[in-house]
């Protein structure tokens, strides 16, 4: 049967990853000389407690492909082909990793290495279906099809609580963040074609929540879709936005998740967002 090997960006509710049998490489976190292995060895409190105190935003790397080769090796081990479906490789260098991991274990396990151009529960989607999939008996030629599919029909939207942390760690240059702080205004975020994108600027909360939702109704309209609410320790807010969706919009399957820690240390907490596709 197939194998799934993914990275800790893989946003699904606790309760559904627990389900799925997969291989998980975490993102190494930093601080200062300090390094962690998100989901390992360091959770989400203890995170944002060390940018309290430490007045820091820590640094993120991928995982090394050795650690990826070991990981093939360990799913493969039993003859089974290897599926790595990881973060976009515009905003991380795990997919590069993935791929030399995979010519290290050329001769001894087969990988098929997907670059989900997402990530946070858009990865999540993927992996959740690659795994359906392959418990339904499709064969990797068959998942990799369906992968390709959701790829490319992929809306993810985002909107932050204030700049603090993307100014931090550069996402945004310290004029910017001034001139934002002082109008108040709530940046929405989109990813496009891998990458993140400003889509627009709303003065309110309340307003940049509701645009969110407005986004992909202009582009799915009442079609049926997939969706998750993304929210980085907000959980009240992302079950409201939830509620709203399910007021506007066809949803055939969705959830709420908390945003991994390597992605929020960027956009920081009260970030949410909204993650869709057709289906």
């Amino acid at each position: 049967m197939l194998q799934l090997v993914t990275d800790s960006t893989c946003d699904l509710p606790p309760a559904l990853l627990a389900q799925l049998s997969l291989h998980v490489a975490p993102i190494t976190i930093r601080f200062g000389a300090d390094a962690y292995l998100e989901g390992e060895t360091i959770d989400e409190v203890t995170f944002y407690e060390k940018i309290h105190t430490l007045g820091m935003i820590p640094k993120t790397s991928q995982p090394a492909p050795g650690l990826l080769a070991d990981i093939y090796r360990a799913a493969g081990k039993g003859g089974d082909p290897v599926l790595s479906l990881h973060i976009t490789s515009k905003l991380s260098g795990t997919v590069n990793s993935a791929e030399l991991a995979k010519a290290m274990v050329q001769d001894e396990v087969q990988v098929e290495v997907f670059d989900s151009m997402a990530g946070s529960a858009g990865l999540g989607f993927m992996v959740w279906e690659a795994w359906q999939m392959s418990q339904a008996g499709a064969g990797l030629t068959e998942i990799l099809a369906r992968m390709r599919v959701i790829r490319q029909g992929m809306l993810i939207f985002l909107t932050l609580q204030d700049l603090r942390f993307a100014q931090m760690s550069g996402r945004v240059s310290a004029l910017q963040f001034a001139l934002a702080s002082l109008l108040d205004v709530k940046p929405i975020i989109g990813l496009h074609e891998g990458s993140l994108d400003v889509q627009g600027r709303v003065r309110t909360r309340k307003r940049a929540l509701q645009h969110l939702l407005d986004l992909v109704v202009e582009k799915v309209g009442k079609a049926p879709i997939n969706l998750a609410v993304i929210h980085a320790r907000a959980p009240d807010e992302a079950a409201s936005l939830m509620q709203r969706a399910e007021q506007i919009l066809t949803l055939k399957q969705a959830f709420i998740a908390p945003l991994c820690t390597s992605i929020a240390a960027n956009l920081g907490p009260g970030t949410l967002g909204v993650v869709a596709y057709p289906i």
